[in-house]
């Protein structure tokens, strides 16, 4: 049995002391109804305290970037005899998993400080694989019928695709098929919530991505001058790029390349994701990648992706019309 699956959520200690105080004051009927009041006044500065925390994640993230081994800052871990005190990594991993489950803003800097850290050269060899498995079983056990369930899969799926962004791509490929495997489990497109369509969807190009390997064409589109003035005028005098025919293909742009195991997966995916009732959920599938307005505007969002990356041909541009 994986050791995170009796695990309960981490949650701040301090934080839960201090709620659980404050709702004895309530429940107490001799409380006076000064102090009733009171109390109701801090729970409700606590539960809007968001901004602090999601600040201060946030700085944590931006630690994980300093270039030397974390292992330098634990000089002693040995307290007392037979005592030692828990190493920087494991504390940061601590705190970036208890916040991946809360249900304020938090969550979102949880998700980009697990990603910075997780990433790391010193880090990754002995704590992706850990963290994977436990998000992957967090994600397994969750279910977007209750409320609970929901909070879990969007900071799971929130890490997840901070990962495969972020981490290169030999680190992260020996889990991708592991990673889309519990994803079709989950059976996100399914669900109501619109941010966990998206989020999967955001999921699944990431995943696509890592398993194809990085191949720069020959006839990329080299973006030039970006003044308007200026290329009307390289047009009048027929010198535009439109005018430039793309070089042949080479040997190796001929080679069949064997499609990845995955890659079929994703692709379906990716297109049932550009029929989703929701813009947000198609412009995330656009992102990584026929028959109703919907259909059609999400096949127009990938085009446009694709435009503002340069990777539009204008000498092509004329067989679309």
């Amino acid at each position: 049995m994986n050791k995170y699956e009796e695990q309960p959520h981490l949650l701040d200690p301090h934080l839960e002391w201090m709620m659980n105080s404050l709702l004895d004051i309530v429940r107490d009927q001799t409380s006076p109804a000064s102090l009733v009041h009171l109390a109701f006044k801090f729970l409700y500065i606590i539960t809007k305290t968001w901004e602090t925390r999601y600040m201060l994640l946030l700085w944590l993230s931006v630690t994980c970037l300093i270039p030397f081994d974390f292992s330098h800052l634990d000089v002693n871990l040995v307290t007392q005899p037979g005592q030692t005190r828990m190493s920087i990594m494991d504390r940061i991993l601590q705190i970036a998993e208890s916040y991946l489950v809360v249900g304020d803003k938090a969550r979102d800097g949880a998700a980009v400080l697990v990603s910075r850290f997780i990433t790391r050269p010193d880090v990754k060899h002995s704590k992706m694989a850990g963290f994977l498995d436990w998000s992957l079983c967090s994600l397994a056990r969750s279910s977007f019928q209750n409320v609970e369930g929901v909070i879990t899969m969007n900071g799971m799926l929130q890490a997840l695709a901070q990962i495969f962004k972020h981490g290169k791509r030999e680190d992260c490929l020996p889990y991708a098929a592991t990673v889309l495997s519990c994803l079709d489990g989950c059976r996100l497109p399914e669900s109501n919530q619109t941010l966990l369509r998206k989020l999967g969807v955001k999921l699944v190009q990431r995943l696509g991505l890592t398993f194809l390997k990085l191949k720069v064409a020959a006839w990329r589109y080299q973006r030039g001058c970006r003044s308007l003035a200026a290329n009307l005028q390289l047009l009048t005098q027929g010198q535009s790029e439109q005018k430039q025919k793309p070089p042949l293909l080479t040997s190796d742009d001929n080679e069949d390349d064997d499609v990845p195991e995955g890659v079929e997966s994703v692709i379906e995916q990716l297109l049932a994701g550009l029929k989703d009732k929701d813009t947000v959920v198609r412009w995330s599938a656009a992102k990584g990648f026929q028959e109703t307005d919907k259909a059609w505007h999400g096949g127009c969002l990938p085009l446009a992706e694709l435009g503002r990356k340069g990777l539009l041909l204008p000498s092509r541009l004329a067989d679309g019309e």
